[in-house]
């Protein structure tokens, strides 16, 4: 959001800043304001702009340079727009995201009606559809891939289950979960029509083949786009939007990490919570607070190489890690069958086939399949083609990944811990579920094995 914002407020002059060599923040000897082919000595103006001015980069993360102050106070603006927008709940959230969830669509569709009709869009496009098979036999294609789809819908984030648990007990959550999903992959697939379109563009104008212009991470929106931008027809109308809608995308994200922390507090600690706090808005106000704060390191002067560490360990490495204990709790530990009856209880039928087939054995192989793959190829972070992070800063990453892992291990020994029994009867006092599904009935069904377990043990004494 930071960075969108920085580019936003240099949209609005009378030439965009990253057009041309010219400029203050410019090495003027291999500066290009074309894509320079394999002339590999040569940088785009809006590479130069990124790196030089933007982020005024290091040469590495052992040097972090000092704070960019341009963007400490972007990203104190960031922040509180983001808290103004929710600080009042889920309901003032949600009359926030009906124009930042709809308008990126709006744009979506005016870019790609722009895009398409520009000379060698239809190049790009046709780059996009065509499947290059033997990358399909890669395995970091797919994990790649699966960190796309967790992070666009937000799987193993948890806030797909913060913010249905707002919903009433009988809604069509079967339904809503198709549709989202099915949307979620719609917009993928205009968004590809929509970027290659305009890598095709500059692909024909710069006489280059496509995959040379193809790029991935933060240079495909801050310096490949940007570059495309400065050389349409009225950019200084497209530039400003297009930064608007990745404003607006950015503050759907925040959004919802922020419920997240929120609703895990107040469901966990309530009570204690707002004692100290007295009220919700200083709570969301201190969540809020400490986001502002970690985001700190990611404005330095070598925050680029933070971001890409972080990016790496956590959006890949401990996702995965996370959305397979998810799957192993929900489908082996609580069940499929007990799945279905609490959907039939709250629909009145149970879930079809497909979804049934998908919780017991397609989910749970997919994402064991995945994690195995991402482990046996695991290849450290990089950033950029040259730039390989030291030691320290691999074990830094792997301890990021960690701290969110950890609690696995160790919420699953605190549970087997303060049960009663031998270890065979914590276990599995520890793997009974304690939903009670007839809600007729005095005990729930882990304090029935709980209270058997406690008889065995009294009558071992």
């Amino acid at each position: 959001m930071t960075w969108a914002l920085y580019y936003f407020f240099n949209s609005f002059g009378s030439a965009l800043p990253w057009q041309s060599c010219n400029n203050t923040w410019n090495a003027v000897s291999n500066c290009s304001t074309g894509f320079p082919g394999n002339a590999t000595h040569l940088q785009l103006a809006s590479q130069q702009f990124f790196d030089r001015k933007l982020l005024e980069m290091t040469s590495g993360i052992e040097e972090t340079g000092g704070v960019r102050w341009e963007l400490f106070g972007l990203l104190a603006l960031s922040w509180l727009i983001i808290y103004f927008c929710i600080f009042k709940g889920v309901k003032s959230t949600g009359k926030v995201v009906y124009f930042t969830a709809t308008f990126p669509y709006f744009m979506l569709f005016a870019l790609l009606i722009n895009n398409v009709q520009l000379p060698g869009a239809k190049d790009g496009i046709l780059y996009f559809l065509m499947p290059s098979w033997s990358k399909l036999l890669e395995v970091q294609v797919w994990v790649n891939a699966a960190a796309q789809i967790f992070n666009s819908i937000g799987i193993a984030f948890g806030s797909m289950i913060s913010m249905a648990s707002y919903n009433k007990y009988n809604n069509n959550i079967l339904r809503d979960t198709f549709l989202v999903s099915l949307a979620n992959s719609a917009t993928s697939i205009i968004a590809g029509f929509v970027i290659f379109s305009a890598i095709g563009y500059m692909a024909h104008i710069h006489n280059l083949p496509v995959d040379d212009i193809a790029t991935d991470g933060p240079g495909l929106v801050f310096v490949v786009y940007p570059e495309a931008f400065s050389t349409m027809p009225v950019s200084q109308l497209w530039a400003p939007l297009f930064f608007f809608m990745l404003l607006c995308l950015g503050l759907d994200s925040e959004f919802a990490m922020v419920e997240v922390a929120v609703t895990c507090i107040m469901d966990g600690f309530g009570v204690k919570v707002l004692r100290v706090f007295k009220r919700k808005e200083l709570l969301v106000l201190a969540v809020c607070s400490v986001g502002f704060l970690l985001g700190i390191p990611h404005i330095t002067r070598g925050g680029i190489f933070v971001f890409q560490l972080m990016d790496h360990y956590t959006a890949v490495v401990s996702l995965m890690f996370l959305a397979f204990f998810e799957v192993l709790a929900v489908t082996l530990i609580f069940g499929v069958q007990r799945i279905c009856v609490m959907v039939e209880n709250m629909l009145g039928k149970r879930p079809n086939l497909y979804f049934r087939v998908c919780w017991q054995f397609l989910s749970p192989m997919l994402v064991l399949g995945i994690l195995i793959s991402s482990i046996i190829q695991y290849t450290p972070a990089r950033y950029g083609k040259s730039y390989t992070y030291p030691l320290w800063a691999e074990v830094l990453g792997w301890f990021i990944s960690l701290i969110s892992i950890i609690w696995i291990p160790l919420g699953a020994a605190h549970e087997i811990w303060r049960n009663k029994g031998s270890l065979s009867q914590r276990l599995k006092v520890a793997l009974t579920p304690t939903v009670d599904l007839e809600p007729i009935h005095a005990l729930t069904e882990k304090q029935r094995v709980h209270s058997e377990s406690s008889t065995l043990f009294s009558t071992s004494q």
